[in-house]
């Protein structure tokens, strides 16, 4: 009677082997095509990075100044007008962020359905995406300034007797302005994501839930909420990160004081007094570690969402 002669122990592990090696020649892969992209972070983002943190700590030979400190932090957080500033600024960038993602959820809701010239609709509502911050600011100046165009219209409807009793909504110390060129900028960038998560999930799960019992409020709630969180959640990071970094908008239509945070960091960054660099390099060190706590937030609710 033939037995079969037993398999052979060293060749066993080959196919596992192989499978690692070949996993660590991807990994290789990999790295090798990403280095140039990581190179060039390391020394462009990075290296300004490093360079600005020693400035902030009044590092700058060239003006004389060689020793390690931190006197440009303790100026600017003891400052008055620094503080006030961060407070603007903090809220700019998150009631700016709440309202543009509210209105963008509600936009991509309405958007969903199948109605006709839908696609029109929906062309018109991205259209916003390729108009610049400036162009959009230029408009709010036009539109909502004292002699802009609405206050001129409410002036010919009776509303008011002249234009100069129309509410201050650009150069005004509540950011008004600023907040609505960001809404109407930002609420196309989370609803775009927004509605493809919905097209992309569909009703099933909201029909399931009004069968249950559930009225559409309900529904919406506990069911197509949580679907659409991460997505906002992602959108309203990086717009929250870019509006509190942002400084060509509240250069333009923000108040003479309290200033935003990115606009004082310039003007004292562009001083003739060359010793204001540090207090300005701790500015944007400032920005940089909120626009960090910000990702670092992200990241942990995005896990969260992930393990629910």
């Amino acid at each position: 009677m033939n037995e079969k002669a037993p398999a052979n122990p060293s060749r066993l592990p080959s196919l596992p082997r192989m499978r690692l090696s070949e996993k660590g020649a991807r990994r290789m892969t990999i790295g090798v095509l990403l280095a140039p992209v990581i190179v060039v972070i390391l020394l462009l983002f990075m290296g300004g990075l490093i360079t600005g943190f020693l400035r902030s700590l009044g590092y700058f030979p060239l003006i004389g100044l060689n020793d390690f400190n931190f006197d440009a932090y303790l100026s600017i957080f003891t400052d008055n007008g620094f503080i006030r500033s961060f407070v603007l600024t903090f809220h700019i960038a998150f009631t700016s962020t709440v309202i543009a993602s509210i209105l963008a959820i509600a936009s991509a809701m309405l958007l969903r359905p199948a109605f006709r010239g839908k696609r029109f609709v929906q062309f018109i509502f991205s259209l916003n995406l390729t108009i610049p911050h400036l162009v959009g600011a230029v408009g709010v100046l036009y539109l909502f300034s004292g002699s802009g165009l609405v206050s001129r219209l409410a002036t010919g409807a009776g509303l008011i007797d002249a234009p100069a009793e129309f509410p201050a909504l650009v150069f005004d110390p509540w950011a008004i302005g600023i907040i609505i060129q960001y809404v109407w900028k930002e609420i196309p960038f989370i609803g775009v994501i927004v509605l493809a998560i919905l097209l992309s999930v569909g009703e099933d799960y909201e029909s399931v839930a009004r069968s249950l019992g559930a009225n559409r409020w309900q529904a919406f709630r506990h069911v197509t909420l949580p679907l659409v969180m991460p997505g906002v959640v992602s959108a309203s990071v990086i717009v929250f990160a870019f509006t509190f970094g942002a400084f060509e908008i509240p250069w333009l239509l923000g108040a003479t004081f309290p200033k935003a945070l990115p606009v004082l960091a310039f003007e004292s960054y562009t001083d003739v007094d060359l010793a204001a660099r540090p207090q300005a390099m701790a500015m944007a060190m400032v920005i940089a570690f909120m626009s960090s706590l910000m990702i670092l937030a992200y990241m942990k609710l995005s896990r969260r969402y992930i393990r629910s």
